[in-house]
């Protein structure tokens, strides 16, 4: 079945080759953009490899990418796919349901990495990205900004990193729109509380998507979900002037421990309290009327009986 549908992706390229690099339809005219279900598989650690290595892992890979496909029951003319070398770049028709590339279709491949990685031989491990969008094709194979898009995702760092970290075979990413129309929706091997949601940076692309290792707990903390991530509280500086130092033996401000007893800076007129909390209603602090101070001769507080300050 592999063998088919690599025909019927060459067959649709060479028409578009002899109707002037644009596929057309049954009658002749232009293939529309229709929104496809768009998939990048790329294989970890290939560059490292030598020619026989290379060709050993690409047979692996398309042997796990097809033996899916036939699990899961596509047709050759519902799956049109390019090489990449050490990856594919497919598309899924609009009747084909994308619940069963994100379920059925992703535990097939998880399934087939882990067979072959059992066996030895050269270890198989996968980046696949999903993403739904127009899509059209050419004499040279898709095209599109979902097609773009998917690739991103694949190929972006929190993609490698995450992969690189769990040590996995597999990880799944998608995008937030296809998160939120079909894999939140659930569906046979789809579970969406096991996915962790990132924000994605790659070329253009500043967005979030969401990651998933298949047969595990979730791969990174989760990421606030409503907003973007922005600069935290501003926390003041230990060395920032009028600061206090911490004593030896003492955490600095604004970490967990803290000095057992409060501390006060009465300054002239005006007080400084620092590294301190108080419960309850609280109206301000007033120095004791003939206290000494420095500043005033008389040893006054500036204000009367009252401790209201003197115009």
């Amino acid at each position: 079945m592999g063998e088919d549908m690599g025909r019927a992706f060459d067959d649709g390229e060479r028409t578009g080759r002899e109707t002037g690099g644009v596929s057309r339809d049954d009658r002749g005219k232009p293939e529309r953009a229709l929104s496809r279900l768009v998939i990048s598989v790329d294989a970890r650690g290939s560059g490292r490899l030598g020619m026989d290595a290379k060709i050993a892992l690409r047979e692996a890979m398309y042997r796990a990418f097809h033996e899916a496909c036939d699990l899961v029951g596509l047709l050759p003319g519902e799956l049109r796919h390019e090489d990449r070398g050490d990856g594919v770049l497919a598309t899924v028709e609009p009747s084909f349901p994308a619940t069963d590339m994100v379920g059925v279709w992703m535990d097939a491949l998880h399934q087939g990495l882990r067979a072959h990685n059992r066996a030895g031989g050269v270890p198989l491990r996968l980046r696949v990205a999903m993403h739904a969008g127009p899509v059209v094709f050419d004499a040279r194979g898709l095209v599109g900004r979902a097609v773009d898009l998917t690739c991103r995702l694949c190929d972006s760092e929190a993609a490698r990193r995450a992969v690189e970290e769990a040590r996995a075979d597999l990880l799944l990413v998608v995008s937030d729109t296809l998160y939120r129309t079909v894999v939140r929706e659930g569906g046979r091997y789809i579970e969406p509380e096991h996915y962790a949601r990132r924000r994605v940076g790659n070329k253009e692309t500043d967005e979030y998507a969401w990651f998933l290792l298949p047969g595990r707990p979730t791969p990174l903390p989760e990421s606030a979900p409503e907003s973007a991530p922005g600069p935290g509280p501003k926390r003041a500086r230990d060395d920032a002037p009028g600061r206090r130092p911490a004593p030896e033996g003492e955490s600095a401000p604004g970490h967990a421990e803290r000095s057992p007893r409060p501390v006060f800076h009465v300054r002239g007129d005006n007080q400084v309290i620092q590294d301190n909390v108080f419960h309850g209603p609280f109206t301000g602090i007033r120095k004791s009327a003939g206290a000494d101070r420095p500043d005033r001769p008389d040893g006054s507080d500036g204000s009367d009986e009252g401790g209201r300050p003197h115009d």
